[in-house]
């Protein structure tokens, strides 16, 4: 997964944001449902929101429209706060898409011009706009179909086109490729990905595939029951998730309470209950920490000589067996600090890749080829090593 590249002028001073909330809060009947102290979005940066179903998200997307009533707290545009005389000029310089397209019941044309006609733009230039923008995503020879003729996929390239055509300065999505098929969603993808690029508009998304958040996102921000718990570079939210919330969103299946025992040359020992784990880290000893690490960090060698201990022969799970020259497997070795024996306790498919859960005294889940699992005969009860590194465990304070 790459991150697009974030459009900077390092040399230069910063200028103001282009959308901000600050202080901001919705009610709905009797209880706060989002609550950000503050966000702010650049010119020509894209922010992909992530998070839980119910977090929140798609109502802090109508709120940066000035589609929601706040109870508290204020939009800001450019510098200046967003006021009541002045909502319908500010939502005028922004586009959006929500997962259905909603498309009018006319033509493909006549949908992507109706935002351009209530601007009041001549027939000329918004003829020559619309046909533009239906060929740069793909749909100009559908320019005459009635709309309600077109598949989803279609409908949602025409839905982009109608906000893209009015040139905004913010360009709002929720869940734009959720309702099209995987093949459709990939091309999608591609295009935008390319717009994105060419046209350098801000942009928000609101999805729930980190994929395409980290693919799209200058930054990523994770909203949790309401609230904005982290916003930073997709790469960072991935590997140093600020609580536990955000670590099992992002995919750290493995979430370990602990205490840190002692520390030494910024490796520290974590006793996690029936062991201890070593990880890189300068919290100080006796600190209570939640130790996170993902499926992918982890390494299972499986077991096929008898005995325990050092010596024990062992096969990788996670590529190709490592054998001699004799065709033997080869002795169990790992430079990973942390080599915990287990069992696995559950095997589950995903597509081309099997979770497997590990109970090592403290579970732990591994994420392996399929063609791994078939070749190591992987079972529930099988005998295997668990390998991790120090530097793959994340390591989170907790409140004494």
């Amino acid at each position: 997964m790459t991150a697009r590249e974030p459009s900077t002028t390092p040399d230069r001073a910063t200028p103001p944001a282009l959308v901000e909330v600050r202080d901001l809060v919705v009610v709905r009947g009797a209880h706060p449902v989002l609550t950000i102290d503050h966000l702010a979005i650049a010119d020509r940066e894209t922010l992909a929101l992530v998070g839980p179903n119910g977090a929140g998200k798609s109502t802090l997307l109508l709120a940066l429209a000035s589609l929601v009533r706040l109870a508290r707290g204020q939009v800001w545009f450019r510098g200046s706060p967003v006021g009541t005389g002045d909502e319908l000029a500010y939502r005028r310089r922004i586009g959006l898409v929500l997962p259905d397209p909603l498309l009018l019941n006319t033509s493909v044309f006549a949908n992507v011009a109706a935002g351009l006609r209530f601007r009041g733009v001549s027939s000329a230039d918004s003829g020559a706009r619309v046909t533009e923008w239906l060929g740069r995503l793909g749909v100009g020879h559908l320019s005459r179909r009635p709309a309600r003729e077109i598949s989803s996929g279609e409908a949602q390239r025409v839905s982009l086109a109608r906000a893209l055509v009015l040139e905004p300065d913010l360009l709002l999505l929720d869940e734009p490729f959720a309702s099209v098929d995987a093949a459709t969603r990939a091309t999608l993808l591609d295009d935008f990905e390319r717009l994105l690029r060419e046209t350098h508009v801000a942009c928000v998304i609101v999805t729930h595939d980190l994929d395409e958040a980290v693919r799209l996102g200058d930054r990523m921000a994770v909203v949790v029951e309401g609230q904005l718990r982290q916003c930073d570079a997709p790469e960072r939210v991935l590997s140093a998730p600020l609580d536990g919330d955000v670590a099992a969103f992002v995919g750290a299946e493995t979430r370990l309470p602990g205490r840190v025992v002692s520390t030494h040359e910024g490796i520290a020992l974590v006793d996690v209950g029936q062991c201890q784990i070593e990880a890189v880290s300068a919290v100080q000893p006796g600190r209570s920490v939640l130790c996170c690490l993902r499926p992918e960090d982890v390494t299972l060698w499986s077991i096929d000589g008898r005995g325990s201990g050092a010596g024990q022969v062992a096969r990788r799970l996670s590529g190709s067996p490592d054998t001699s020259a004799a065709g033997a497997p080869a002795r169990f070795v790992s430079s990973a600090r942390n080599q915990l024996p287990g069992r696995v306790s559950r095997t589950v498919s995903q597509g081309s890749l099997m979770r497997v859960s590990i109970d090592c005294g403290i579970p732990l889940v591994a994420s392996i080829t399929r063609a791994s699992a078939a070749d190591m005969e992987l079972e529930e009860g099988k005998k295997v090593i668990a390998t991790f590194k120090a530097s793959a465990v994340h390591v989170i304070p907790l409140a004494s």
